[in-house]
């Protein structure tokens, strides 16, 4: 009878000890709690971090409970970890990659812990980055028209004005490099003001003018002229060699303006002014005296030595002699022709037919023989009639070291096209583009000058002789013939 209410007993205390432990191992399971964020780094650097743009930097959890993790979030991304590496009051956790514009914006600056005990939310402001504008894609698009701007961090947008003009609908890209919206119809302003849950930036609307090159800058009236360049639209004023020009048409693009000719005697430069700000060329158009070499004028500086092969030619049909050429319309004044058949392979020369040959002038003040060589070019007006393929025109000085080789037909290092021009056209020849022979390569291929004195001596004085020359072995594809005038030296910058 005793041993049997010994084994009652036994039992009733085993039951109370599976009693107690069971309420203990509740206690243990009790939901997480998180009491603030610190940096991953050694004391007494692990400061609490209240804020943080996302990086993928690692973080300290503190807190109690935080053992048996199951799941963690930063602004409802999931970040993987490694629980075992846990302590009940810490867990070292990265920052996950957030892509910003596709969170779910009610759990914007939340972490959210879930372990076995439960789940618990704790406010922290981990966000993006301050917004920053690097480019609009069209300043000149229509009203209604789709805009871009382009930069990083435009997510989470709070409000956008674009040019004084509040933009309620917009849309970023995922990456948040790009946001769109569309243009609105008022634009009293030139400012773009936008804020996201990052920060706050403001861009000014910049859209200055810039003149890149000018397709006839002697052309006469009637001639169509056009001025390229940047941002050359919504012009307000332009002026061309002083003569206001009132009727006008921009590219969509504002790559060039064109307009016709008027007729005028004075010369200046290109001033374009537009919303955004002005441009004025350095140098004079409608002029054929500054800086010249020869225009062939019997009242201008008519140089020529008489003999290499070229032609002088009038532009007037009254002229008697020279004689007139109808095939270069859109010049009025003398200008010498050259005109070669089909050349052999190394056919052409500076002496023998191939040549116009001028005797020495002043191509550079003797002031600016120092200047950088990018400060000037040499410039020409020439018209090509009919196609040219093969052959090249060599511009070199009294110093036959350097020679400019132009060859517009090369449109890559293995390809040609035949060239011509439908009017007169100025070329630019960038003092760059005179080189040494290269042992390989061959004449204009080597080394570039770098100062005037490489060129043009000591005085910057010398003789000016444009010839034909077959670099190839083989026959030219086609002939040349084509008329050149006002041969020039100006300052471009």
């Amino acid at each position: 009878m005793n041993k049997i209410l010994n084994h009652r007993s036994y039992l009733s205390l085993f039951i109370v000890i599976v009693a107690l432990l069971t309420a203990c191992k509740k206690d243990v399971e009790r939901p997480p709690v998180i009491s603030e964020i610190r940096s991953y780094v050694a004391t007494p650097n692990d400061t609490i971090l209240n804020s943080l743009v996302a990086d993928g930097q690692w973080v300290v959890i503190t807190g109690q409970n935080l053992k048996n993790a199951i799941e963690i979030k930063f602004n409802g991304v999931t970040t993987p970890f490694n629980g075992t590496l846990f302590a009940e009051n810490s867990a070292v956790v990265q920052i996950p990659s957030i892509m910003f514009s596709t969170i779910d914006t009610s759990k914007l600056y939340t972490i959210e812990y879930t372990t076995t005990g439960g789940t618990t939310t704790f406010p922290f402001k981990l966000g993006p980055g301050a917004p920053t504008i690097s480019a609009i894609s069209n300043v000149f698009a229509n009203p209604g028209d789709s805009v871009f701007l382009f930069g990083t961090n435009l997510v989470l947008v709070q409000s956008l004005s674009y040019a004084g003009t509040a933009i309620t609908s917009f849309h970023s890209n995922l990456n948040g490099t790009s946001l769109g919206f569309l243009m609105p119809a008022q634009q009293p302003a030139d400012q773009i003001l936008l804020t996201t849950k990052g920060g706050s930036v403001t861009f000014k609307i910049e859209a200055i003018p810039t003149i890149t090159s000018v397709s006839n800058e002697n052309a006469i009236d009637g001639d169509s002229v056009y001025v390229h360049g940047t941002y050359l639209r919504n012009i307000q004023s332009f002026t061309f060699a002083g003569a206001a020009i009132t009727s006008f048409q921009s590219s969509d693009d504002g790559s060039y303006v064109g307009f016709f000719m008027p007729s005028i005697s004075t010369s200046g430069p290109v001033s374009i002014t537009t919303q955004f700000g002005s441009v004025t060329t350095i140098y004079n158009v409608n002029d054929i005296s500054t800086g010249s070499i020869s225009n062939w004028e019997w009242a201008g500086n008519f140089n020529w030595q008489w003999w290499g092969g070229s032609n002088l030619t009038s532009g007037d049909p009254n002229s008697g002699w020279p004689p007139y050429n109808a095939d270069f319309p859109g010049n009025k004044s003398l200008y010498q022709v050259l005109q070669r058949g089909i050349l052999s392979g190394g056919e052409g020369n500076t002496w023998s037919s191939y040549a116009i040959r001028m005797n020495a002038v002043q191509w550079i003040p003797a002031a600016n023989m120092n200047d950088p060589i990018d400060n000037w070019a040499f410039k020409f007006e020439v018209n090509i009639p009919q196609p040219w393929n093969g052959g090249t025109i060599d511009i070199q000085s009294s110093d036959v070291t350097y020679i400019a080789r132009w060859e517009p037909w090369q449109t890559s290092a293995t390809t040609t096209a035949a060239y011509s021009t439908t009017s007169w056209k100025t070329i630019t020849i960038p003092f760059s583009m005179f080189r040494k022979t290269d042992a390989t390569l061959g004449d204009g291929k080597g080394a570039s000058m770098t100062k005037f004195v490489d060129l043009l001596g000591t005085t910057g004085n010398s003789e000016c002789i444009v010839y034909l020359h077959n670099y190839s072995t083989s026959d030219t594809p086609t002939g040349f013939y084509g008329a050149f005038d006002n041969l020039r030296v100006v300052k471009i910058k």
